[in-house]
């Protein structure tokens, strides 16, 4: 009986001993298993960028593979503190004169400009302080007053067709702009009431056109009046009867700007606010930028002093300006103590050198990065 039993006993301890073993070997299974996936995790971890990584990489990289790195404002010399011409243009014609430039010497005008690094950008946009213009390079704002025929006249061929004079202000800028794509289409040309740049019936076609090409319209007063003198009425008058004629040829355009025709303010402090905005026979209109008759660039939209109701600007011309033409102010800009506005190529931020900080002031800059740099001596 004892020598069974002990088989017996030896019995039970083998089978409990393969248990056993069985139990350790799954258990030492799943734990090198689970060891397995836990090292594959890992290297999945190195190899997959996180969520920060991959927007910096989005940031460094196009869809394209190509480089967008943000530019450095110190290496383009960036100051977008300096100061812009917006440029005065009336005929454009001959012969050469006080308010007349040649069509041969408009030409010039924009060759000149273009060599020097200059880009025009939209009265709008300079007033509001969101002006595109590559890197290292000048903003310019291109006007227009009294909506002459010279500035957007329009010639019939031998075939009886209509098409837009080469030698007008507009022939020229779409011309231009066709042999250099990188100087865009942006110029205000300022009308007044009755037949704005003549050929009656083609003035439906001609503000329409203008909008369409990106260009802009703004109110030069209905009759090219004296506002010296004028009372509410007759400010509100001069410059909602153009609103509302505009209106009937562009419903949906909202013009928005004003050149002051002679320059002229009224002398009654309390009637400034009706150049500002008004209202005629029920429809309002608002301007963001009022332009004076001038003599020089004016301020960045980002300096502490600029107000976009008070806008100078530079006489594009050669004649009787008494060394404040715009020839003058590019001497100038080269030479100081003028400093020209140099874009960073955005217009999310703002850059200047450090030692100009105290100058910047005004309410587009509340929404902008800043980018004060150390500019080398």
């Amino acid at each position: 009986m004892n020598k069974k039993r002990m088989v017996y006993l030896g019995i039970l301890f083998l089978v409990a001993t393969i248990i056993m073993g069985c139990t350790d070997n799954s258990e030492e299974g799943v734990t090198e298993h689970d060891q397995s996936q836990a090292e594959e995790e890992d290297v999945d971890e190195e190899v997959e960028p996180s969520v920060e990584e991959t927007d910096q990489t989005t940031d460094e990289e196009s869809e394209e593979g190509e480089s967008v790195e943000a530019i450095d404002p110190a290496s383009v010399s960036a100051n977008e503190l300096g100061q812009v011409m917006v440029l005065m243009y009336h005929h454009i014609d001959g012969p050469e004169d006080t308010w007349v430039r040649t069509p041969e010497n408009f030409r010039k005008d924009l060759e000149e400009l273009y060599e020097r690094g200059f880009r025009p950008v939209s009265l709008e946009d300079y007033a509001t302080g969101n002006m595109e213009v590559e890197p290292g390079y000048k903003p310019v704002v291109f006007t227009f007053d009294d909506g002459r025929q010279n500035n957007f006249n329009m010639i019939e061929n031998s075939e009886g067709e209509w098409e837009i004079d080469p030698d007008s202000a507009v022939g020229i800028l779409l011309d231009f702009h066709e042999e250099h794509p990188d100087f865009p289409l942006e110029a205000t040309f300022f009308i007044n009431g009755g037949t704005p740049f003549g050929q009656e019936d083609l003035v439906e076609y001609k503000l329409n056109f203008i909008v369409d090409k990106g260009m802009d319209i703004g109110n030069h007063s209905y009759t090219h009046a004296n506002f010296n003198n004028l009372n509410e009425e007759e400010l509100q008058y001069q410059l909602g009867r153009l609103n509302n004629m505009v209106l009937e040829y562009l419903p949906d355009y909202e013009m928005n700007t004003l050149a002051l025709p002679f320059g002229s303010r009224p002398q009654n402090e309390k009637l400034m606010k009706f150049l500002h905005q008004g209202e005629y026979e029920g429809i309002s209109y608002e301007n963001i930028a009022i332009l004076e008759v001038g003599w020089d660039p004016y301020l960045s939209p980002f300096h502490k002093d600029f107000d976009p109701l008070k806008i100078r600007r530079v006489r594009a011309s050669e004649m009787d300006v008494d060394g404040v033409g715009m020839y003058d102010w590019l001497r100038h800009f080269e030479t100081g103590p003028r400093v020209p506005y140099i874009s960073d190529g955005s217009t999310d931020t703002i850059s200047y050198p450090k030692e100009l900080e105290h100058l910047l002031g005004g309410n587009p800059s509340h929404s902008k990065t800043l980018q004060p740099y150390d500019s080398e001596e």
